[in-house]
């Protein structure tokens, strides 16, 4: 374990993690959490190779650790994507009535990242070249971040503002939402701020199982001709919050 410090210019933070980089900038990345669900994956990964675009996949270490799966994270390797850390099982780490209220100890987060680290290296990923990580369940607080960073690992989460991240949710949950609606939230939010979704890191899953037949990656080719056309650059996320680097 390692403490290290960074500078990441114009990025915005929120309990510190890194949400969003420079509104300045008209630069977008896409991003995509794996846990159990990766039906997904071959649509995103062949969109993402046709439009010639890198994206960030965080990955926990029961999904690097599936066998199933050890064909799609290789396509993702080869196509140049960033793969990072999403918690080795998934874990809580705060509760959802209470931000402030921690429900796992230091040591306990440290031995699941670790090990979420080991399975990635397995891949060849050294943690010096998957330093961001996104939390499990995109649920954290300060004391998250602190520990992520003393560990080596600079925390960081999707954008708020749409509903893009609740393309897991199904039919009978009170926050389900069809994909169309969820697309609709996307333009919503770019038409309405001023500073339209600049520096936005929009975060769906690879995968979210057989319960939701309205599938969000569906419409994942409409999502980037959209943001092209609207003068968008899809970038890696490297390249999207290192865009101001002082470093």
């Amino acid at each position: 374990m390692s403490s290290f410090c960074h500078c990441y210019g114009q990025n915005v933070w929120s309990h510190g993690a890194i949400i969003r980089g420079d509104v300045t900038v008209k630069k977008i990345t896409l991003v995509f959490t794996g846990h159990e669900h990766a039906e997904g994956a071959d649509e995103i990964l062949k969109f993402l190779k046709e439009y010639d675009l890198n994206a960030a996949f965080f990955l926990t270490g029961d999904f690097l650790r599936n066998p199933d799966f050890e064909p799609i994270i290789h396509r993702m390797i080869e196509g140049g994507h960033y793969l990072g850390p999403h918690s080795d099982k998934h874990l809580l780490y705060c509760s959802w009535e209470d931000r402030e209220k921690l429900l796992i100890d230091k040591l306990t987060f440290y031995q699941d990242l670790e090990n979420n680290y080991k399975e990635l290296e397995r891949f060849g990923f050294q943690r010096e070249k998957a330093v961001f990580f996104m939390p499990p369940y995109e649920w954290y607080n300060a004391t998250i971040s602190k520990w992520a960073l003393e560990f080596g690992a600079q925390l960081v989460n999707f954008t708020p503002g749409t509903r893009s991240n609740a393309d897991y949710t199904e039919p009978g949950m009170p926050n389900y939402i069809g994909s169309a609606e969820i697309l609709e939230s996307i333009w919503a939010y770019e038409e309405k701020h001023t500073d339209g979704l600049n520096g936005f890191i929009l975060l769906s899953h690879i995968g979210v199982g057989q319960n939701r037949t309205d599938k969000f990656y569906k419409h994942l080719r409409h999502l980037i001709v959209g943001l092209q056309v609207k003068g968008y650059k899809i970038v890696a996320l490297e390249e999207l919050l290192k865009e101001n680097d002082d470093q």
